[in-house]
């Protein structure tokens, strides 16, 4: 299967109990790849796919946050997907990994946690980023990557003072699927 078909199968089983706009997002998404075979890649100048993962600590109460370089914000990991990923899910944890240096991210199940689709400067004009949690193991050791001016653990109720609302938002998500 290719990544675009996973992206496809991931999308259709996405949404069931989401609310109207994350329908609305999904069916964006959607109509998206079926129009733009190349829409998972950065090449796709009407938009493209990426994946991203909010990193939970073991505990469950922080959340790990990177100070993106070039964007100045504190934001999940995450980014384009790769040729070798295969699934989202694996293009979510990859990215993770390369920047939090964090090994053993185990992600939620259930699959993707939230939709978010963001405007970014031409020539690509826009991120479809499919967004999932993911918990660190007991004894894990940040790493900040070159991609990063910083990384830092953040108390829940911390994000909001220093993320924007999609980040919040997240991590509503992320907790209302912990909660089960």
């Amino acid at each position: 299967m290719s990544l675009h078909d996973d992206a496809v199968l991931v999308l259709k089983e996405y949404g069931d109990q989401q609310d109207g706009s994350q329908q609305e997002l999904r069916g964006l998404y959607l109509d998206h790849l079926a129009t733009h075979p190349d829409a998972m890649w950065k090449a796709c100048s009407a938009g493209h796919l990426t994946a991203s993962a909010l990193v939970i600590d073991p505990e469950r109460e922080r959340v790990l946050l990177t100070l993106h370089k070039k964007l100045g914000m504190w934001l999940q990991m995450g980014g384009h997907c790769e040729p070798g990923d295969g699934t989202l899910e694996r293009a979510a944890l990859r990215e993770a990994l390369e920047e939090s240096g964090i090994l053993g991210l185990r992600p939620l199940e259930g699959g993707p946690v939230q939709l978010d689709r963001h405007a970014i400067p031409a020539p690509c004009h826009w991120h479809l980023d499919v967004q999932y949690a993911a918990l660190a193991p007991a004894g894990a050791v940040e790493r900040i990557s070159e991609e990063s001016l910083d990384l830092r653990w953040f108390a829940y109720d911390e994000v909001a003072e220093v993320a924007d609302g999609s980040v919040v938002r997240l991590l509503e998500r992320t907790r209302a699927v912990l909660r089960g």
